[in-house]
């Protein structure tokens, strides 16, 4: 059977619980908690010298299982489309928003934190922003339905709050928000299936 290391509060881990359940795929969850060290022992590092969860990046285990299912369908542009997406979350929102949401929730505030978490904040508002304005004239981010990029953007931001963020001033993403939540086996990122 599949094993999933995982934190149950990683947005990253989340985002392949939640397409593995969606995608009726039965696996083993393995608590790890990353705030108490447990990926960084010798035993976890011989798996991942990397010391992250999941042991393997969450976007190619999105693309790995999705690969041939509705989720990441054949069509070439369609899915040069989410790979977009799921760069996008990876390099202009995940830095700042998950971060931020990191930092105020689970490990505490330093003062390089603190020195460093409005302009984290600021950044993770400009992604929101770019969310927004692509989604005020579409019910998803490719092809006007539910995908893997869907799932890899609504990992951390259905939880930005925890990071400082005020989704009131974005319609448009609170309503996706509510579109993804209503997709068949949503789980809740703390659900440890």
């Amino acid at each position: 059977m599949l094993r999933l290391y995982d934190d149950q509060h990683s947005g990253n881990g989340y985002k392949v619980r939640l397409l593995l359940t969606q995608l009726a795929i039965p696996f083993e969850y393995v608590p790890k908690v990353t705030k108490r060290g447990e990926t960084r022992t010798p035993e976890f590092l011989a798996m991942n010298p990397n010391g992250r969860i999941p042991l393997v990046e969450s976007g190619a285990i999105l693309f790995y299982f999705a690969d041939g299912t509705p989720l990441f369908p054949d069509d070439r542009w369609t899915r040069a489309q989410i790979l977009q997406w799921m760069f996008f979350e990876q390099y202009s929102h995940e830095p700042y928003v998950a971060v931020a949401r990191a930092w105020l929730t689970y490990y505490g505030m330093d003062e390089e934190r603190k020195r460093q978490l409005s302009q984290r904040q600021k950044l993770g508002y400009d992604a929101l922003g770019v969310m927004e304005q692509h989604l005020e004239q579409r019910a998803f981010f490719v092809g006007e339905r539910y995908s893997i990029a869907d799932i890899a953007l609504y990992a951390y931001t259905h939880v930005a709050d925890e990071g400082g963020f005020d989704l009131g001033r974005f319609p448009a993403i609170r309503s996706w928000l509510e579109r993804v939540k209503s997709q068949p086996r949503h789980i809740l990122i703390t659900a440890r299936c």
